[in-house]
């Protein structure tokens, strides 16, 4: 693992290593899920941008599975077209770490075009991100990857709190990120920010998490709106608005589960 100022690094064409900006919250000798679902985001991008060099399609929902934990070491990234189509494309990414699966991502791509003439959205807006106090998300959870983000948070009650958000770091040294993916990277944080407990109480990581997407996001800070619930019988639920200066644009929902210390 090498100390750098990117979240990760490029061994080859498919294999990466993390750097200390990915240790994991909930362990951090294990890597925090919220960079590598930007990153397999990025490389859907990149994999779908060698193949269509007329108008490239966007990702417009996000569907990832996380079927194990990641240990601080080098994996491997391997993509494939499920559904291909001119205006339509299913891609999927895997991630695997000494043969096994460990991370899915299922990206619907659509075509963009202008219908700007019936845009809209009543989801709720957030306020100015200068509106929000500081706030030290490493005061609560442990892990490089939570000190790798500013944050601006105002809590909302048990469960509830809405915050803005940036990295500090890229992705990737070297290689141009978009939007959408470095948004990606940022939404699984969304579990850590309205806790209904407190983590030395009980764990409660997610199994997946997808995102809706219907525009494209701007400038540096993105937005959550979230809400925590948790069932009486071990199972929870994580939904956030997603927003930038400009107001929503997007959803978001991770399945949890819960564990009591």
């Amino acid at each position: 693992m090498r100390s750098v100022s990117s979240y990760f690094q490029r061994v080859s064409e498919t294999s990466f290593e993390p750097t200390e900006h990915v240790g994991g919250a909930w362990n951090p000798d294990e890597q925090h899920i919220a960079p590598v679902l930007g990153l397999l985001a990025h490389l859907v991008e990149v994999d779908h941008a060698a193949r269509r060099t007329d108008a490239p399609l966007v990702i417009a929902r996000a569907s990832y599975d996380i079927l194990g934990v990641i240990p601080m070491a080098a994996f491997e990234v391997a993509t494939r077209v499920v559904r291909p189509g001119r205006t339509i494309e299913l891609i999927e990414a895997t991630l695997s770490h000494g043969g096994r699966t460990a991370v899915t991502l299922r990206a619907w791509m659509l075509q963009q075009s202008d219908t700007s003439a019936v845009q809209g959205s009543p989801l709720p807006h957030l306020p100015a991100v200068e509106s929000f106090a500081p706030w030290s998300a490493a005061e609560v959870w442990p892990g490089g990857a939570i000190r790798s983000i500013d944050a601006r948070r105002e809590a909302a009650g048990t469960g509830r709190a809405r915050c803005w958000i940036r990295p500090r770091h890229p992705l990737l040294a070297d290689e141009t990120i978009s939007s959408r993916a470095r948004m990606l990277g940022m939404v699984d944080f969304a579990n850590g920010i309205a806790t209904r407990v407190a983590p030395e109480q009980a764990l409660y990581p997610n199994i997946d998490l997808t995102a809706s997407v219907f525009r494209e996001p701007v400038g540096e800070w993105f937005g959550l709106d979230t809400s925590v619930s948790f069932g009486a019988d071990g199972i929870g639920l994580t939904e956030s608005v997603l927003s930038d200066a400009s107001g929503p644009l997007g959803t978001s929902s991770q399945t949890l589960t819960i564990r009591l210390r």
